[in-house]
């Protein structure tokens, strides 16, 4: 699917010092079976985990590790290596290189050539999960995101999981294909032509990721969704030419290009935010959103009082929590009023009887379609997906292939949808 997005296009790549250096040799391999050129900066660290050769070799272009290399800095290497790219990607973003991007610093070739550039820079940070939480890191990174109207600093994960020093938790470096998707994202642009874009005009809603219900405050109820699909979904349908508001859970996303991210926490806010971006208007200024896709996996129940302090271990044994149902954001949008979206899309995660269980809950919350996914299946956190496309009139199976396919064919069915024929479930 990604197969020549990229052609044409020019990637600078600065490989961190730390045990996911390894990952940045297949993403090498995808970025030019996309179609992209890649050059590559190894830094001293980074060389103790993969060699110059093998960089070179997946590259076709010599590795740079120096920055005082008399044939470059001739002519500033380090300069016309930023001038050269199209986007930068550090990965791994060790912690070292997070702190030098976030306060300036410049001692060797990578650190100064990501103060040279004024092109859109992605990070794929990777770390020790202690490490990724420190107050210090977590400072250095939301300096970085405020960078992003300077020169388009975004980051994707990291992913949560079992690090190489045994410990579990949010560090991990995201996969080279989730890595792919954010530079496809950030540099390919919708098509110019109205013919090619043919949601132009029309305004979407997607609900993507998890919510994270709060018990006190440091524990809470969540999940394990990553928001790849409602991202991908997202990125398709602006580049389609659609008004994109996408309401996000907690998430390590990069956010697509063209679209406009709203960041929630829980089931209530993302309620909030949702009804606030349907009702602000069509993108023509007057009525409700024509689209709404709601991807997001809400938790289905929230503690009825959130602890004012941490809860403590007592004699008493573990606490006990009473928890109060979440509002039905699908069944609230798909309800019948002026308000209602002219296409409302709902999933169904499900680890069991997934098209019964998918149609009856497209029966019961009023909603036009359900993707529903077998979840059982590996499917969070990976960048694959096998779903069924459940209408009214029948149901789809498409095989498991990239999300970030499955969003493309999705947002090619909605816009069939509104084309002036009778769209998949018979609607004009």
């Amino acid at each position: 699917m990604t197969t020549g997005a990229l052609q044409s296009r020019k990637i600078l790549l600065i490989v961190g010092g730390g045990i996911a250096a390894y990952k940045a040799l297949e993403l090498v391999r995808l970025i030019r079976k996309a179609g992209g050129e890649v050059q590559a900066v190894l830094t001293k660290a980074g060389a103790e985990f993969v060699t110059p050769l093998s960089l070179a070799a997946l590259t076709g272009h010599p590795v740079r590790q120096t920055l005082f290399m008399p044939d470059d800095e001739t002519a500033m290497g380090h300069i016309e290596l930023s001038r050269w790219a199209d986007l930068i990607v550090v990965a791994p973003a060790t912690a070292g290189l997070i702190a030098k991007a976030a306060n300036g610093l410049a001692d060797d070739l990578a650190s100064t050539t990501l103060i040279a550039t004024d092109k859109k820079t992605l990070l794929a940070p990777a770390m020790n999960v202690r490490m990724w939480l420190h107050p210090a890191v977590q400072a250095n990174v939301a300096r970085l995101k405020g960078f992003e109207g300077f020169h388009g600093m975004a980051l994707v994960g990291p992913d949560e999981g079992e690090m190489a020093c045994g410990e579990f938790g949010p560090g991990r470096m995201a996969e080279p294909a989730a890595i792919l998707q954010s530079i496809i994202d950030l540099l390919i642009a919708p098509a110019p032509s109205g013919a090619e874009r043919p949601l132009t005009g029309r305004k979407a809603v997607v609900t993507a990721g998890p919510t994270f219900e709060a018990i006190d405050p440091v524990r809470g109820l969540t999940n394990r969704s990553s928001g790849k699909q409602g991202y991908a979904i997202a990125s398709a349908l602006a580049a389609l030419g659609a008004q994109v508001t996408l309401v996000s859970g907690p998430t390590g996303l990069a956010v697509p290009v063209g679209v406009t991210r709203v960041d929630v926490e829980s089931a209530l806010d993302m309620k909030a935010a949702t009804e606030a971006a349907l009702s602000s208007g069509h993108a023509s200024g007057h009525g409700p959103a024509d689209i709404a896709v709601l991807s997001a996996a809400v938790a289905d129940w929230r503690v009825d009082t959130i602890a004012g302090g941490k809860i403590k271990k007592g004699p008493g044994g573990p606490p006990t929590l009473a928890l109060i149902e979440n509002p039905d954001i699908l069944a609230g949008v798909a309800a019948p009023g002026p308000m209602r979206p002219a296409l409302v899309i709902g999933f169904a995660a499900e680890t069991t009887d997934l098209e019964a269980n998918a149609r009856a809950k497209l029966s019961r919350k009023g909603c036009d379609w359900i993707v529903g996914n077998d979840v059982s299946d590996d499917v969070f956190g990976s960048d694959g997906n096998a779903v069924l496309l459940v209408t009214r009139e029948g149901t789809e199976s498409w095989p498991r292939q990239p999300k970030s396919a499955i969003a493309g064919a999705l947002a090619a069915r909605i816009a069939d949808h509104f084309k002036p024929h009778s769209g998949i479930d018979g609607k004009a």
